[in-house]
């Protein structure tokens, strides 16, 4: 059985990354764009190099596989400053059930505020308001394998709205950790966003037409809707390694580096570390989107607290910062719980 679903995912994988294997970018032309913002302020940090990390609730947006290391219960809040004066929330919890495996939910949902309606007749507003919203829930499962390999899945349902017009979809993503024989390497792949097309349907596309204007006698309110393309999710499959040189008591060193294959885009390589003093006070940095021409990201950094409660309750804060190039800057505060 377990021979079985990992063939499964391997063809997955291939037939993926053959359906995105183009040689152009095809920039802006997928749908829910927000699915590629990275999520947790320890991953965004070490410029997004995490699929072999993965080791927290966050875990359920970089490689569901991750979930089998988290112990006990996870609890993850955290909110994005994106750009253009979008916010971004995500939650996400985990539990671990032994030998069963583990689970994780997660919600992402945009934060951004009303603008005007206008019109070619009226463009400084109609006096209406609109908003959009982006939002996606999603359900986890993985497992340990064997004792150095694990799988895990990550199914969701996500939807876009603006103003009278929405599109769903639904997709899932799927990986794999793997810690070698080579001084505990870890070696892990993932895909992300596969799933099926959104097409924007709603009253906003509802049209009053005219199918003869030459004719007077005819009905020239004949209620029509305009007709939408549908678009694909932004598919990305990910390889990566993560290695700690140093595994003291007081001090640790963590590096990583991940290689992204996205549907939309060209390919690039992200690499990250993190630093650890007593297992209380973390430094972080990383360089996102090596190699990808004309990228806004480059550098990405922060810092993490973690402190103990009552025995076993622990409590973390981190923050991220990463340089956006000319659209400013991009920065994530995240409050993890594990019990």
């Amino acid at each position: 059985m377990k021979s079985y679903i990992i063939k499964i995912f391997a063809v997955v994988v291939i037939t993926a990354g053959c359906i995105s294997a183009q040689n152009v970018s095809k920039r802006g032309t997928a749908a829910a764009p927000f699915l590629s913002i990275s999520q947790g302020a320890r991953a965004s940090a070490m410029g997004s190099a995490f699929v072999a990390i993965a080791d927290d609730p966050s875990a359920i947006f970089w490689n569901p596989a991750g979930l089998a290391k988290v112990q006990g219960i996870g609890l993850i809040f955290e909110r994005t400053n994106w750009i253009a004066d979008i916010n971004y929330n995500f939650v996400a919890a985990s539990y671990n059930l032994g030998d069963y495996g583990a689970l994780g939910v997660s919600f992402i949902s945009s934060e951004m505020d009303e603008m005007k309606v206008t019109t070619i007749e009226k463009p400084d507003g109609t006096g209406e308001t609109f908003r959009t919203t982006d939002m996606a829930i999603s359900v986890a499962y993985a497992v340990n394998l064997t004792d150095n390999f694990s799988i895990g899945f990550n199914p969701k349902f996500i939807q876009q709205t603006i103003w009278r017009m929405s599109a769903s979809a639904f997709a899932i993503d799927m990986g794999v950790q793997y810690v070698t024989p080579f001084d505990g390497i870890v070696l892990a792949m993932s895909i992300s966003n596969f799933g099926t097309k959104m097409k924007l349907d709603g009253n906003s596309a509802l049209v009053l037409y005219d199918p003869d204007k030459n004719s007077s006698g005819n009905n020239d309110m004949i209620p029509a809707y305009l007709q939408t393309e549908e678009w694909e999710l932004p598919l990305n499959f990910r390889v990566g390694l993560a290695y700690e040189p140093i595994k003291s008591d007081v001090h640790r060193l963590l590096v990583a580096v991940d290689a992204a294959h996205p549907s939309d885009n060209y390919e690039s390589v992200n690499v990250g570390g993190e630093y650890t003093f007593n297992d209380m006070f973390f430094i972080r940095g990383g360089y996102k989107s090596l190699f990808l021409a004309d990228s806004e990201e480059s550098y990405t950094f922060g810092f993490g607290l973690k402190q103990l409660l009552l025995g076993n309750v622990a409590v973390r804060i981190d923050y991220s910062y990463g340089d956006f190039g000319r659209l400013n800057n991009m920065q994530k505060f995240s409050l993890g719980l594990s019990f």
